[in-house]
Order: structure tokens, then sequence, then C-alpha cells
């Protein structure tokens, strides 16, 4: 049997208890230490100035654009092949989402989608790129697009974390970065979690403010905040995590780079394709079939489990249909019928990519 499509080595290690009883004998859960140690190294590990921790990864998207003023009547450009929380927050901000199709190859946003779109549409205020399944955007050509029309850029890099491009890292390129540690995410917190990158340190100090009730550091609320804090047990662990995650993605790409020698001549999988600027994470291994269901279920029968991340399109969730113009983007659309996770995570066995692929082979023989 395989399972676990998505996976965190969230096997904790006796120091990282050690580390969380300590926490919990100290009585100091929120506002202390280690989440500005965390911070501090996830910022050095990224290559950034600073980072701010936050309560999730949708937290940490909705409060960088809330940060960089974005609000009613802003136009904020998301790829259409993504999770619903690169979208969700421009909604609650009450900005509308400007949904772009994708590249075919990468699955990330297109930035001839993304020129065209910013040419049409009035306040034009920020892009979301999205570093889907672990693989980076072309940032350079999002960044001379932005910088065309004067675009805040957040790089969605909630499944990403350290991935590379061009030799920069997630969450350095544009003027932040979003983190994600759910418990599925490449590394994890042992619950929910964020982290945003940035160089600004204005919009760093902002968004502290935002996520603990718009406080500044005199004890006045200079602006209208929520409570979106990361707490020190959850820090505890994301420390810990920061020590073994590049091992664990290493892991990883081994574990694809077997899928798609194992896979090269089954002709109706399409298995992922990857630029050779960049250093993929593989959040997910994702592949193209004809026959998705079918195939999934063959599978399933075998033992191996599957996903599917994302069979709906973003723009399609009834939530957002309700809310904005629905657009026509065939790239994605084609891609999410087609779209199988197989199963990923850093302690897969060469022997069970071996079982998965033959049982692939077999269902096409």
């Amino acid at each position: 049997m395989v399972d676990s499509v998505e996976f965190t080595d969230i096997r904790i290690a006796d120091e990282t208890i050690e580390d969380v009883v300590d926490v919990l004998e100290s009585g100091r859960f929120v506002k202390g230490p280690l989440v500005e140690q965390f911070e501090n190294r996830f910022a050095a590990a990224c290559g950034v100035d600073h980072a701010v921790g936050v309560s999730s990864g949708t937290a940490a998207i909705l409060l960088s654009l809330a940060a960089a003023g974005v609000g009613e009547g802003d136009s904020v450009f998301v790829p259409g092949h993504t999770f619903f929380a690169s979208a969700s927050p421009v909604l609650e901000l009450g900005a509308t989402p400007v949904f772009v199709d994708i590249d075919p190859e990468t699955y990330t946003m297109d930035p001839d989608a993304l020129a065209t779109a910013a040419a049409e549409v009035e306040r034009p205020a920020a892009a979301v790129p999205v570093h889907i399944y672990g693989g980076m955007a072309d940032m350079d050509a999002i960044d001379a697009i932005a910088n065309e029309y004067d675009l805040f850029v957040l790089e969605d890099s909630c499944q990403a974390h350290f991935a590379t491009r061009n030799g920069s890292a997630a969450g350095s390129v544009g003027d932040a970065g979003a983190f994600s540690f759910y418990p599925s995410k490449n590394m994890t917190v042992a619950g929910d979690g964020g982290m945003v990158t940035t160089d600004d340190a204005d919009l760093a100090e902002n968004i502290r403010m935002l996520r603990n009730h718009g406080r500044g550091d005199e004890g006045v609320h200079r602006r209208l905040g929520l409570n979106y804090r990361l707490d020190e047990t959850n820090a505890a662990v994301g420390l810990n995590q920061l020590d073994r995650v590049r091992d664990w993605s290493e892991m990883r790409r081994r574990a694809a780079q077997r899928y798609t020698d194992r896979l090269a001549d089954v002709d109706e999988v399409t298995t992922p394709w990857v630029p050779v600027d960049v250093d993929h994470v593989f959040h997910l291994y994702v592949i193209q079939v004809p026959d998705r269901e079918a195939l999934a279920d063959y599978l399933s029968n075998r033992g191996v489990d599957t996903g599917v991340h994302y069979p709906t399109p973003a723009h399609r969730h009834p939530a957002i249909v309700s809310r904005v113009e629905t657009p026509e983007l065939p790239v994605t659309e084609a891609l999410c019928d087609r779209i199988l996770s197989l199963p990923m995570h850093p302690r897969l066995t060469d022997e069970e990519v071996d079982y998965v692929c033959a049982a692939v082979e077999e269902f096409y023989r």
C-alpha cells in the first residue's frame, strides 16, 4: 500500500517535544522570544530582511495585501489554477480578483496573460503569482509587467518553501511572500501557521500591527487590525522543522525524478516539466492523464492513494462566481480535468515509487 499524497515529516523529534514542553512550562504562549527567533531564521533562510509570523498562510496573503493598501475598487491578478485561499483574501478586502490563465507546462501564472489583463482593467493594484506544487513562477517576467503597471507583487509561496528560480528563493523576489505551515505542507508547525517575507521594513511593520489588533509598539492601536498571531508552541516546532526541511525537499526531488524516469515511456502520462533554472521542492507530484477517474480507481484498488489538486478552477467556485465576472481560461480548465497527484512525501521509498509506476503502466497496457 502506498498512501499519503500529502505528507509532512511531523514525527516530532525528541528535542522538539522538549522545546514545546519548555514553552508550556514557561507560561508564555504568545508574543514571546521563539516567534521572533523563528522569524529571524526564516528571513535569513529566504534571503530577505524581514519575516513576520502569522496564524496561517491565508492570513499571510490577507495581511500582506492589506498592508500594501489593497482595498475597495482595486484589481488583483490571481491565476485560475490555485487553492481558493489565493483569491478569497482579495474579496475579503473588498478588491476584485481578476483571474488569468496559466502556463501549460509549469501551471504557474502566464506572464503574457497577466500583461493582457493588466492593460484591460481599471485600477490594477496587485498580482499574486502562485508557486504551485513547489515550482516557482516566472518572476522575472512577472516583475517586469508589475513595474510597468505599478503592481504590488505578492508571491504565494505556500507550497514552495525554499524553492528557487534563477538562484532566488521563493518569497524573496516580489514585494512580499506568503507561506503556509499547514500540516500537509513541506514544513509545518504542528498546526496552522504562516509567514510573510519582505525586504520592505514599512510593510513588515504594518503587518506586525495588523496581526496584533493594529497595535504599535507604544500600545496605541494605529490601524484596524485583528488577531492573526503565531504562537510560541508553533514557533518551537517551526524552528526544528527549519533544520530538516531542505533534506526533506531533496528526498522529494529524488522521488520525483524516479517517477519521471519510470513513467517516461507511458505515452498517456504527462509528467511535470521543470525549467532548468528552477529548484523544485515537489510539494506534490502531479501528472496529466486523459482518464483520471478510471486510473485513480485502478490505483486505489491496488492500495495507492491519489488526489486531485485542484478539480475546480479557482474562478469557478460558487463563492467567487456570485461576486465576480467568470472568465474563460482554457488552459486552466483543460488542466483541471486531467491532473492527478501521485503519492509524494520525504519517506517515499524507491520500491514504493516503482510499485506506483508499475500499476500505472499496467493500467495503460
